[in-house]
């Protein structure tokens, strides 16, 4: 029987993944993350559009933007940036665009590439409880994750 790792389970509980196979060498894939005016074209879900209030692309820097829903809502967003190794790898903090935000989850994006030229993106989020990846989830988080991933698929593509 293998041995139990509670600390390993504690994280693995509060963590969403998504992955996708991207048909960009890696580099591509990574500038899409980190150049402002790539990033502004295809970020967030279908529907949704962003605009910026303040972009620092660097360790210790922020991105605060609002994103846009399809019904007009508007949603405050804040992400402080904490690694960029390119063409490897992005670490940030993201939430609202407050200090006490309570609900902030922990991102790390990795970009791997394979021998056929194509990127495989892995999106990890650790969230700061159980209860909160549950809620993210059953509001659709999942769902948007991949749709910001087609989005990104497509800008990639040209289109």
């Amino acid at each position: 029987m293998a041995s139990r790792n509670p600390e390993l389970e504690r994280l693995i509980e509060r963590e969403i993944v998504i992955s996708r196979v991207l048909d960009a060498p890696r580099e591509l894939v990574f500038d899409a993350w980190t150049q402002p005016g790539q990033l502004m074209a295809w970020f967030g879900p279908k529907g949704f559009s962003c605009a910026t209030h303040e972009m620092d692309l660097r360790p210790g820097g922020r991105w605060r933007f609002d994103m846009r829903g399809p019904d007009g809502t508007v949603y405050p967003n804040r992400i402080d940036f904490l690694e960029i190794r390119r063409p490897e790898r992005l670490v940030f903090d993201h939430g609202t665009d407050r200090d006490d935000d309570p609900n902030r989850f922990h991102v790390t994006i990795t970009f791997d590439s394979q021998d056929d030229g194509k990127t495989v993106l892995t999106l990890r989020q650790l969230h700061p409880s159980k209860a909160r990846r549950r809620e993210v989830i059953g509001f659709g988080a999942v769902e948007y994750g991949y749709q910001t991933l087609d989005k990104l698929a497509a800008h990639l593509r040209g289109g």
